[in-house]
């Protein structure tokens, strides 16, 4: 009887643990339906980028294409995907800067408008009128911004981005950098990450979802 009761006593325990885990664990979707979350973005979030965005964004001085100083207030008028990295990149900068401009086109072609943001990690050869230039190749809304070392270095502390200098030829040198882009929205902050391999098709979606919420 004892031992009977032993089983029985770890078996319900068992149940509980597990059911406790599912409970902590729902997908975003669910939670919401249960009423779990007040986030109203969390149907949007995957997992992987749950939590921790509060952390990533924030205020920021650079200078525009026109010469100007401005800051995230003057840029970040309504929702935008930045991205950060350089003029003189042979490969990815391109690549990530046409597929947020597609994605912009596809969120446009729903009734959303967003603007594509690039912000150089290169300040030393990407000056005002480089970095305008390439922005306007991509989209006619993109904004170019560079600024000083310091302006640009504060930026992406803000974003939690990393870059550096390889070392080389001091004309044709390469920038390392982090790949991400950021979906940011006035009122919300830093909403969504968007990695490097991300389609368009894919981009556009999420954001679809989060710009109906917001």
């Amino acid at each position: 009887m004892t031992k009977a009761y032993a089983i029985g006593a770890a078996t319900l325990v068992a149940v509980m643990l597990a059911g406790l885990a599912l409970f902590a664990y729902q997908p975003p979707f669910l939670r919401t339906m249960l009423g779990m979350s007040d986030d109203p973005f969390d149907p949007c979030r995957s997992g992987a980028v749950m939590g921790g965005l509060d952390q990533i964004g924030g205020p920021f001085t650079l200078v525009n294409a026109q010469g100007q100083t401005v800051t995230d207030a003057d840029v970040i008028t309504m929702p935008s995907i930045l991205y950060f990295g350089y003029t003189f990149c042979p490969d990815v900068c391109p690549l990530d800067s046409a597929r947020n401009a597609l994605a912009t086109e596809l969120l446009e072609a729903e009734g959303q408008i967003v603007q594509p943001v690039f912000i150089s990690v290169d300040p030393e050869r990407d000056t005002p009128e480089v970095v305008g230039e390439f922005a306007s190749i991509f989209h006619p809304r993109m904004i170019g911004l560079t600024g000083s070392d310091e302006q640009v270095r504060a930026a992406s502390r803000a974003y939690r981005t990393y870059f550096s200098r390889q070392d080389g030829d001091d004309q044709y040198y390469l920038v390392d950098h982090s790949t991400f882009s950021y979906l940011v929205i006035p009122g919300h902050g830093t909403v969504e990450i968007f990695r490097h391999d991300m389609p368009a098709e894919e981009v556009a979606e999420i954001a679809q979802c989060y710009l109906s919420r917001a």
